[in-house]
């Protein structure tokens, strides 16, 4: 007996459904757990038992089950038998049995099942003693075909092939209607094919057909396809998977017999109806394979009225025993139904709202116990534009699908190729919807992203500036496409041999990643009609303790994120604001001053648009914090990228090319992110600052009548002694527009925590500084060590290796950048008490960081506009949780 044996209770590798105090769904996956819990209500299950999760761990790790658990099969086989009144893989009344999977999370699909286990020959002539010779044919190649495919690993390939023969000779579109000198020589026909193909037959033996089918479910645990499922949903590889048996009942029997889905709740739509299809002469897993059109349940109603309405009552017992809409499995055997399986309905995000408000309001749950039902992540899909699923399920099947990335900013988009920003803005200024496609962006390309309708580039992550920005502006990104080779120099794209030219139409889906060719119809969003959202969100702000504020940058961001119910900005990054028309020729010609004096005279052409922007912005956010960071990309940014257009600007600027070219060559830096760059531009350059804060100050005075608070970050700081530099000159700006205006302006002054140190150093630091923000993107890099435009290159390795469990671009790792984030919080407030905290990365959207920065006793977060409603819910949910759900949100 193996270690593991002895470590275990007798019976601990096999439960009865009928067991009274059975393990949970760790130990039976979640439909031997809701088998047995049915079972004990009274339900009509067909009897059973559960192999648990610890037998398939025992198995992987050792390559063959425990003895013992077999054993215990055999025991509990015996007691299946007297519960049936039927024997196991004999006449007169044959018993025989389904295998099927069932992890502790549900894996739709992903795994094996094996229908009719027990049946040869010789059972196969009682049960058409009993039932007839079509329905014992039927149930024998079925289990011949399954078997061959899940245990045997036969290709379906032959085994379809010979199916259709015997359709087609037939006539028939079912192989359940052949007569039986036809089915059973498609029977003899597909014994002798597996034979072949396998080199072994299918067992004769009951026993051993099961045995094998057990091992088989086991096994498929580590199929590619459940080993993909897990890293796209990130379910644990350690779980494994249980193991049902149970007694067959057959849908198939004849025509008073079907097999469907039932859900107890549109899972689409979330409407309080039910929904599913049923399929006549069928067993368990037709629906779901698609065999054959199945029909609205509906039409049930009416050929088997009494059975039909058995299911809808137990359907609605179950929901409300579940206090969640249901996935209902079920088999009706000669009029009587059979529940097979029940799990909690997976939908829309847009029905998952529905469902949660409109279960509350009908005093099923709470509204603390709504919040908690819907993932704060899947929101986000509400709200955005999105390609249409049968038009996108065509192009699939069409072979349009160019190619598959990461999925950066979720919505969908069709668009025109424009290979640079400028051809971007050029084909939009036409008329033209347009996607940018890129190898990948930076700050200069902003223009670009305004003027597209969506970005694609080739390289980069999940928090690549492509990334960062897309989402910002709330539209759909996809990058990381390694495959396709971007070439402006030849005005087209390449990807696995096909040429797409700018101007050609391309189509991406920001939540999936793929690309297709060509225009796809794409489904707006409308804000104003999401009744059951608007719900939700107003008792998550009930509820929240951390403020949502939004990252943004421009009028038309600010005032989304309004409408989104931002509490406030949380940061707005000035250098979006130099990128556009006039402004980047005098940012340049600021860049080329030879002195003090020639840089003042360039960045006053910017002070009036700038100052303008702060006007529009204070406008918008009325009575509200907006917190704007002064400028913190290194200068060369600025710059041209290339010869020509260096040359271009020399031109319009006036200045020698030369000079242009060696200022750029000046400028440029080994690592720029840690480079002269945040608060030591502000330092060196003492102008640009001045300039920034005296256009933040007037745009306050102007809009005197729609005050705000007015928060000034200083970026990229690592001592108290730049603060203190910096907070001086910020001082004097506000002494001389006091002068000027007559008036004082109000203003609070804070940093960006972006460096270890300054986290280290928080102690000193918030003894001149009124705030902190986290930067976490930043805080992250320089925590790891690791660009995030360059981790794409072998993020996903170290994700696939376990080195990262998740990308620590989106989500924060709380280890590392986490412990930063407390001792900077504890050593900030220990010498400032009311010093705000807040935190301004990409994890602001982050539902998992927003449950951290609620339990660290962070202020607010702030993140992209279209992030602020899965924000707003992941606070209220971090709220709910920490309190154990005792308090009560306000109807």
């Amino acid at each position: 007996m193996s270690e593991d044996d002895t470590r275990q209770s007798p019976r601990s590798w096999v439960y009865s459904f009928s067991e009274p105090n059975g393990p949970g769904r760790e130990l039976l996956g979640g439909k031997g757990a809701e088998l047995a819990n049915l079972t004990r209500l009274g339900f009509p299950i067909p009897p059973g038992f559960t192999i648990t999760t610890e037998a398939c761990r025992h198995f992987l790790r050792h390559g063959e089950a425990p003895a013992a658990m077999w054993d215990q099969v055999r025991a509990a086989m015996a007691a299946l038998e007297r519960q049936a009144g039927r024997t196991f893989g004999r006449g007169p009344e044959p018993l025989l049995v389904s295998v099927r999977s069932g992890a502790a999370v549900s894996m739709p699909g992903m795994m094996d099942t094996v229908l009719n286990v027990g049946v040869n020959g010789d059972v196969a002539e009682q049960l058409a003693a009993s039932y007839g010779e079509s329905f014992a044919l039927d149930v024998h190649r079925r289990f011949v075909e399954m078997y061959a495919e899940v245990v045997l690993g036969v290709s379906a390939d032959p085994i379809e092939v010979a199916k259709a023969d015997a359709r087609a000779a037939g006539g028939t579109s079912r192989i359940e209607e052949l007569d039986p000198p036809e089915a059973r020589e498609l029977l003899t026909h597909m014994i002798t094919l597996v034979e072949e193909e396998a080199l072994r037959p299918v067992p004769f033996d009951p026993g051993e057909q099961l045995r094998s089918a057990i091992e088989a479910v086991f096994r498929s645990w580590m199929s590619r396809r459940a080993v993909d499922y897990r890293s796209h949903h990130g379910i644990p590889e350690d779980l494994g998977t249980a193991v049902t048996v149970m007694a067959m009942v057959y849908g198939n029997a004849n025509r008073d017999s079907c097999s469907g889905v039932l859900f107890t709740r549109d899972p689409a739509t979330g409407e309080r109806r039910i929904f599913g299809e049923y399929l006549a002469r069928s067993q368990g897993e037709d629906v779901v394979a698609g065999i054959a059109t199945p029909q609205p349940l509906e039409a049930m109603a009416e050929s088997m009225p009494e059975a039909y309405g058995e299911l809808v009552e137990a359907a609605g017992r179950i929901e409300a025993h579940y206090e969640d809409p249901q996935d209902i499995e079920f088999t009706v055997e000669g009029q009587r139904p059979y529940i097979l399986q029940t799990r909690t309905a997976k939908r829309s995000a847009r029905a998952a709202v529905r469902v949660a408000v409109e279960m509350c309001e009908e005093g099923i749950l709470t509204s603390e116990r709504a919040l908690l039902s819907v993932p704060a992540d899947r929101v986000y899909q509400i709200l955005l534009p999105r390609l249409d699923e049968g038009e996108a399920a065509m192009a699939r099947s069409g072979g349009r699908l160019l190619t598959t990335g990461l999925g950066a900013s979720p919505g969908g988009v069709t668009g025109a190729v424009a290979l640079t920003a400028d051809r971007a803005v050029e084909m939009a200024s036409a008329g033209r919807r347009v996607l940018l496609v890129r190898p990948e962006t930076s700050a200069e390309d902003v223009h670009g992203f305004i003027a597209a309708a969506g970005v694609l580039t080739a390289r980069g992550g999940a928090t690549s500036h492509a990334a960062v920005v897309a989402r910002g502006l709330g539209k759909p990104c996809v990058v990381g496409t390694e495959a396709i080779q971007v070439r402006p120099d030849l005005g087209r794209i390449t990807c696995d041999g096909r040429s797409i030219e700018e101007g050609q139409d391309l189509s991406i889906d920001g939540a999936s990643g793929e690309v297709f060719l060509g225009a796809l119809a794409t489904v707006e969003a409308r804000v104003d009609e999401e009744r059951h959202l608007r719900r939700l969100l107003a008792w998550a702000d009930q509820r929240r303790r951390l403020g949502v504020r939004a990252n943004a940058d421009t009028e038309a961001e600010v005032a989304l994120a309004r409408e989104f119910g931002a509490d406030g900005v949380g940061l707005c990054r000035t250098e979006h604001m130099f990128f556009d028309g006039e402004r980047i020729l005098a940012m340049r010609q600021m860049i080329m001053a030879e002195n003090p004096e020639e840089r003042r005279a360039a960045l006053a052409r910017i002070a009036p648009m700038q100052r303008q922007d702060f006007v529009e912005l204070f406008g918008i956010m009325a009575g509200l914090p907006v917190t704007i960071r002064l400028l913190g990309p290194p200068l060369h940014e600025f710059l041209p990228a290339n010869v020509d257009e260096l040359g271009d600007v020399a031109a319009r600027t006036g200045v020698d090319p030369q000079a242009l070219r060696r200022r750029a060559m000046e400028l440029s830096e080994a690592n720029p992110m840690l480079g002269h760059r945040g608060s030591r531009l502000g330092i060196s350059y003492p102008e640009i600052y001045d300039m920034q804060v005296r256009a933040i100050f007037e745009a306050l005075h102007e809009t005197a009548g729609a005050p705000v608070d007015l928060e000034i970050m200083l970026p990229l700081v690592f001592s108290r002694a730049e603060v203190n530099l910096l907070r001086a000159r910020i001082a004097h700006v506000a002494e001389e527009v006091a002068a000027d205006k007559g008036w004082t302006p109000s203003y609070t002054v804070g940093t960006m925590i972006e460096l270890p140190r300054a986290a280290l150093a928080a102690g000193s630091i918030a003894e001149s500084a009124d705030f902190f923000s986290f930067g976490t993107n930043d805080l992250t890099q320089t925590t790891f060590g690791i660009s995030r435009d360059d981790a794409a290159r072998f993020l996903a390795g170290y994700l696939e290796a376990g080195v990262f469990t998740v990308d620590p671009f989106v989500s924060i790792d709380p280890e590392g950048v986490g412990e930063l984030i407390q001792i900077a919080t504890e050593r900030g407030r220990a010498a400032r008490p009311e010093l705000k905290l807040g935190l301004c990365g990409e994890h602001g959207g982050d539902p998992a960081s927003v449950a951290h920065c609620h339990a660290w006793g962070l202020d607010y977060v702030s993140c992209s506009p279209y992030r602020v409603p899965i924000a707003r819910l992941a606070a209220a949910r971090a709220a709910v949780e920490a309190s154990d759900g005792h308090s009560e949100v306000a109807e």
